[in-house]
């Protein structure tokens, strides 16, 4: 079974794609700014917010940010952000037109919270003595981080949806009901469930560095 790696584009093609959807939430940006949707513009914003986390934390905190975990948080929220501006020539969002949208990305979204919930617990396996972490563990705690950051994601949206409806406005974020919540927090688990059982693959350097950064602290 060939790995993740031999699938993916070249180091430099994945920073390519990188800039493209950098480049790609900036047009969105100016496209709410421009149809005056609050909406576009919050969900866009942030996302560009997200997409500089990276070049941060490589920056200041000496955690390695190679470009496929690079890819894979702009991925995410590039497409959230792009399922709130719609097809060129539609009044409609992805979200509205396809229901497997927010799914998706509710699943990639999962999956990143559950690679810092990962990347974490692994770090202070190997930092703390006498704390061993088994293997089962760690996935079902995974899990339980998933679904209770996706709940608390629920919550939000729950709250901004009714100050929206009090004060008259347009929501930036949609609540599409009870059976809604429940698909978005199986698909939480389902992109929390990837990283449980791949993700050491591809994130034993930030919890390396994670566990090292611990360590300067305690000497």
């Amino acid at each position: 079974m060939r790995s993740l790696s031999s699938v993916l584009p070249s180091r430099e093609r994945q920073r390519q794609l990188t800039y493209l959807m950098e480049l790609g939430l900036v047009g969105m940006l100016f496209i709410g700014i421009d149809r005056g949707n609050a909406g576009i513009v919050v969900n866009t914003a942030v996302a560009l917010v997200v997409t500089q986390l990276p070049p941060i934390l490589e920056r200041d905190y000496e955690i390695p940010m190679d470009p496929r975990l690079t890819l894979w948080i702009t991925t995410a929220v590039f497409l959230h952000a792009f399922g709130t501006v719609g097809l060129p020539g539609t009044t409609r969002t992805l979200y509205t037109q396809l229901g497997w949208w927010d799914h998706l990305t509710h699943a990639l979204s999962a999956s990143i919270v559950a690679g810092v919930g990962y990347a974490t617990v692994r770090a202070l396996h190997e930092h703390a003595n006498g704390i061993h972490f088994p293997r089962r563990f760690v996935a079902v705690f995974i899990l339980l981080f998933v679904l209770a950051f996706g709940v608390l994601w629920e919550i939000l949206e729950f709250a901004i949806a009714l100050s929206a409806d009090a004060f008259g406005i347009d929501a930036v974020l949609t609540q599409y009901g009870l059976s809604d919540t429940m698909l978005d927090l199986v698909f939480n688990s389902i992109g929390g469930l990837i990283v449980a059982l791949w993700g050491g693959a591809y994130l034993a350097d930030v919890s390396g560095a994670i566990r090292d950064r611990l360590e300067a602290r305690t000497e």
